[in-house]
């Protein structure tokens, strides 16, 4: 018998997890027909079905599903072969990356360059988004690794904690907006911040319908472009301290005092991978130092 390869067992679990030939084929970098050839080339070698195929759908068989286990362990076998070598040059692959905007804009660049220092070979598909759509990807395992704020509707065993970041109120000092902030200002001016149906959109919106005070919640999806509008004197911010420390140094922004802002942005680090390769830990304790080095 031929022996098994890796790139056969690959070729199973991407499928298994995937659901597609045709995904799993985008996954390893390769084609559908190659994904095709090395399933039936391992079904020949196993004397074995391993999956049903049906249109538009793939179903392990029961056997499939013992033998999936067995590759799942020979590949993170192998994984951990690699890491014993201590030369973390010697992993190659490609981590799908899914961070939300705040940490687009504080620690992500420093992360990439040390992701290129440890794992030259590892490549960083980026996508940065809400964090509910982001784990919408995680989930249908079109992202490996995320960054994300919660709370989570969704729990995974894979969820490591980040760092957080507490709220503050703040206006540029050409709107003359005296500290505290008072109900007639938040009125007479827009309130930006997070897009509508984020968790902090959701807690202002219940404060302001809970004190009856008739604020013009102004949201969007790009907080950059938030934060600079609250630059430019259009409106008053609620924003995260991490994103406004320079503004606030070089006085482009005032912060105001308000008793009352939303909950701290917490965020964690998460994935679903079995195994989760040695690269994808790595890139977690890189994230974890950095993101409480960086805090404001």
């Amino acid at each position: 018998m031929p022996p098994i390869t890796l790139k056969q067992l690959e070729a199973l679990v991407a499928v298994a997890d995937l659901g597609s030939f045709r995904r799993a084929a985008e996954r390893l970098n390769t084609t559908q027909p190659n994904i095709s050839n090395r399933i039936a080339q391992l079904e020949s070698q196993l004397r074995v079905v391993l999956m049903e195929r049906d249109a538009g759908s793939v179903r392990l068989t029961a056997r499939g599903r013992e033998i999936l286990a067995h590759a799942r362990t020979v590949l993170s076998s192998m994984d951990a072969l690699v890491a014993a070598a201590g030369d973390a040059t010697l992993f190659e692959g490609v981590l799908r990356l899914g961070v939300s905007e705040l940490v687009a804009h504080t620690w992500l660049m420093p992360f990439l360059k040390e992701m290129r220092t440890a794992y030259p070979s590892v490549d960083v598909e980026l996508t940065v988004d809400l964090s509910a759509n982001l784990s919408d990807a995680l989930f249908a395992r079109d992202l490996d690794l995320t960054f994300q704020s919660g709370p989570f509707d969704r729990r995974t065993e894979g969820t490591v904690p980040l760092d957080a970041s507490p709220y503050s109120w703040v206006a540029a000092p050409s709107l003359g907006i005296a500290s505290p902030l008072s109900e007639a200002d938040l009125t007479a001016n827009p309130v930006l911040t997070h897009a509508r149906g984020t968790h902090p959109f959701q807690q202002l919106e219940a404060h302001f319908r809970a004190t009856r005070i008739a604020a013009r919640l102004v949201p969007s999806s790009n907080i950059a472009a938030c934060l600079r509008m609250s630059v430019d004197g259009l409106g008053i911010a609620c924003l995260p301290d991490r994103m406004l420390t320079p503004y606030l140094e070089d006085g482009r922004l005032r912060r105001l005092d308000y008793p009352w802002v939303p909950d701290d942005l917490r965020f964690a680090a998460r994935y679903l991978s079995d195994p989760a390769p040695a690269y994808l830990s790595g890139a977690i304790k890189i994230a974890r130092c950095l993101s409480q080095d960086q805090k404001s």
